[in-house]
């Protein structure tokens, strides 16, 4: 599908995932970290389809259940023991509900990074930190590129390698570790040599250069101006709230928090707005597109 929201201004984007990746790292409340899962999740499947989904149940839900289950057998504070382990240890309930909201936590953070690089591109970032740190923000932009570019080039050498017979797939257990350095081997030197044409490629533009004009595509029009509006006041609203212990909640030694009053269902209501912004932007660009559709 067509995302509405990443057509809108890099500074817009920005602040949005700038809020939701902070907030996911600081809240562990579980009502936010709830809402941040279930948002990230709905996001990221929103943006990539099918693809999105299997990747969220094949690997991410995985990992939430290993990463839940480590806490638990290094980690033994808290009030509430439940049994006690072979080597003497307790098992408490709190040891257990932080791991599983750590759990969540971290799988929550990547769930929005994969979302972050698919709207947040190279250009974009260039865009706005290009003149403040042209150097860092081009390594910056150089480094969230190279993950995909090198998993294309990483497929392109295998299946290069395999018509010849070289494949990791081929021969003996040595003659495959031997095939394995030597795609490896290609593979380093196509990144050094790919880095170092991109620094010549952006010297000789005068890439950083005092003074320096660049071409944008980017204007910000008034739909980004009200965008912006509700990104910061909802995203300090929380903020405020967060620091008035508005969405306090501790493990430790026993659990405790606040619970549903009026003013922390304000927050949740609030970071539940926040969270799925994008996503509500983009039923309602499809409903009024529809809406044509149907007229025509």
């Amino acid at each position: 599908m067509r995302d509405t929201f990443s057509d809108y201004h890099p500074i817009v984007n920005f602040v949005y995932f700038t809020q939701v990746l902070v907030f996911s790292m600081f809240f562990m409340h579980p009502v936010c970290l709830g809402i941040s899962l279930i948002s990230a999740f709905t996001y990221s499947i929103y943006l990539n389809g099918k693809k999105a989904l299997k990747f969220n149940f094949k690997y991410m839900l995985p990992m939430l259940i290993i990463t839940a289950l480590i806490n638990p057998a290094f980690n033994h504070e808290g009030a509430t023991i439940l049994t006690y382990l072979r080597d003497g240890n307790p098992l408490t309930l709190e040891s257990i509900t932080y791991g599983i909201a750590a759990a969540i936590m971290f799988v929550t953070i990547i769930s929005w990074f994969s979302c972050y690089n698919t709207v947040m591109t190279s250009d974009k970032f260039v865009y706005l930190f290009g003149r403040i740190i042209p150097g860092l923000s081009l390594i910056l932009s150089m480094t969230l590129r190279f993950v995909p570019r090198f998993k294309v080039q990483l497929k392109i050498v295998s299946n290069a390698q395999k018509c010849i017979g070289r494949d990791v797939s081929n021969g003996s257990i040595i003659q495959r570790a031997k095939h394995g350095m030597r795609i490896l081997s290609i593979m380093v030197t196509w990144a050094l040599e790919n880095a170092i044409e991109i620094a010549d490629s952006m010297r000789s533009r005068g890439y950083g250069l005092p003074g320096r004009t660049a071409f944008s595509i980017y204007r910000f029009d008034k739909r980004d101006k009200y965008a912006l509006i509700f990104l910061l006041f909802f995203g300090g609203y929380i903020l405020i709230g967060y620091i008035t212990k508005g969405l306090y909640w501790k493990y430790f030694p026993t659990m405790r928090g606040v619970r549903f009053e009026p003013y922390s269902m304000s927050l949740y209501i609030s970071y539940l707005a926040l969270c799925l912004a994008p996503v509500a932007i983009n039923i309602k660009e499809d409903w009024k597109w529809k809406a044509i559709e149907s007229k025509i």
